[in-house]
């Protein structure tokens, strides 16, 4: 199941935090960087003036004697007093140079008159205060921080939320309920009442499909209902009738049990049009290999005098389905391939697995025909040879969980394959 997507304003304050914090680390970084080079030059200019101010001394006085401050020491690297983390500098700054338990900044130069000298300032006051003025300043920066994403999820929270708000009103809608609208709050954008105007009006037009639908599926109901009750009173008064032939009875009785037929099929299609989900409320047990036979026997009429013949070869499957259902899917498919085909056998294949395979040798299909089947079948339109249609038998099938498939055989013919494993019974 695939993660639901983050809120809106989520996304708006993780990009916000995502910008501050890089900004925030480019300013630190860009100032710590110039800090350094300045306190660098700030320690080189001391101690090189200092330097040359003790070397001009000496060069004018043989007597003079360097002091040694609180802060600023002078050392001869080249005598044994000199602290062993002073001898292997080489000449320049060097700076945070530990001399005891104090830090440096220490100049080391190579003189003519001196040797090699070291000039070393005490920073470690200075360094103290460097470390608390940068936690200050990286606690302000994450005071401001925290008080930006503050403000900008309260601030977003106000944007956003009338977006929300329309976004669980369109969530909250219920297919089929009439009435039903969508309200913008007061607060929210031209934008959002745009899309709220043109959501409502789509339901306005829908509404308006939706009842002339109801109409039409009423008017239909009782125009297909009544003819068909009218056959089926007539076959019941014929069949009643005292000396009726043999072979009209049997004519008659299968007028009879197709009007039936049709009447089941009728109330099928309108619960279609209505409530598909209701399809499986009328399912029952079917066993697939009798109904086969006598799907077959129907349509036998259709062969006329077609050099035609049915083969069957059916393993014992029990199917959950509408009976209606089950018949009118191979019943069409058996329709289709008597239609298409002028001479040879039509082979009907059952395996237990609940596959149903029908063979026709009739002139077969190219890719492209089958593919517009296919196409006509998902966009629901009406198969030109009669019946219900094989677009109308796959959107039934559909609901069911089964699955209608065609494709051509060498050297001709159609191969079709309808799926019912989904309904077989166990």
């Amino acid at each position: 199941m695939a993660a639901r997507p983050a809120p809106l304003y989520r996304r708006v304050l993780g990009w916000l935090l995502t910008y501050l914090a890089l900004i925030s680390l480019a300013v630190f970084g860009v100032g710590n960087n110039v800090h350094e080079h300045a306190e660098h030059a700030a320690w080189r200019a001391l101690l090189n003036s200092e330097l040359d101010s003790i070397i001009l001394h000496s060069e004018r006085d043989p007597q003079y004697r360097w002091q040694d401050s609180d802060t600023l020491s002078l050392y001869r690297l080249d005598q044994a007093s000199t602290p062993e983390t002073l001898r292997g500098l080489h000449p320049g700054l060097h700076d945070g140079i530990p001399i005891g338990e104090r830090k440096a900044a220490v100049m080391v130069r190579q003189t003519e008159t001196m040797g090699r000298l070291a000039l070393a300032l005490d920073i470690s006051d200075f360094e103290a205060l460097e470390q608390f003025a940068t936690r200050w300043v990286l606690l302000a920066g994450l005071v401001m921080v925290i008080v930006t994403v503050v403000m900008a999820r309260l601030g977003m929270q106000r944007v956003v939320r009338p977006l929300s708000l329309l976004a669980g009103d369109i969530g909250a809608l219920k297919p089929g309920a009439p009435g039903q609208r969508i309200s913008v709050d007061p607060r929210g954008s031209a934008e959002l009442h745009t899309i709220a105007n043109s959501l409502n009006d789509y339901l306005a037009r829908n509404e308006q499909f939706v009842e002339r639908e109801r109409v039409f599926i009423s008017t239909a109901s009782h125009e297909l209902r009544t003819p068909v009750a009218v056959i089926t009173g007539a076959a019941e008064l014929a069949l009643e009738q005292p000396g009726l032939p043999e072979r009209a009875r049997q004519q008659m009785q299968r007028v009879q049990r197709t009007a039936e037929d049709v009447e089941e099929l009728i109330e099928l299609l309108l619960v279609l049009a209505r409530d598909p989900a209701r399809l499986a409320a009328r399912a029952e047990r079917i066993a697939l290999a009798p109904l086969l036979l006598q799907i077959i026997e129907d349509h036998r009429h259709l062969l006329g005098d077609k050099d035609l013949t049915v083969g069957l070869q059916a393993a014992p499957v029990d199917v959950i389905a509408p009976l209606a259902v089950v018949q009118a899917a191979i019943g069409n498919l058996l329709r289709n391939a008597i239609e298409n085909s002028g001479r040879g056998s039509i082979q009907l294949e059952l395996t237990s697995a609940g596959v149903l395979t029908l063979r026709d040798p009739g002139h077969g299909m190219s890719p492209e025909e089958i593919a517009a089947i296919h196409a006509r079948m998902a966009r629901g339109l009406r198969n030109e040879h009669g019946g219900i249609g094989l677009e109308l038998v796959a959107r039934l099938c559909e609901h069911l969980g089964w699955t209608l498939h065609f494709e051509p055989v060498q050297p001709r013919g159609t191969l079709a394959t309808l799926d019912v494993s989904a309904s077989r019974s166990g």
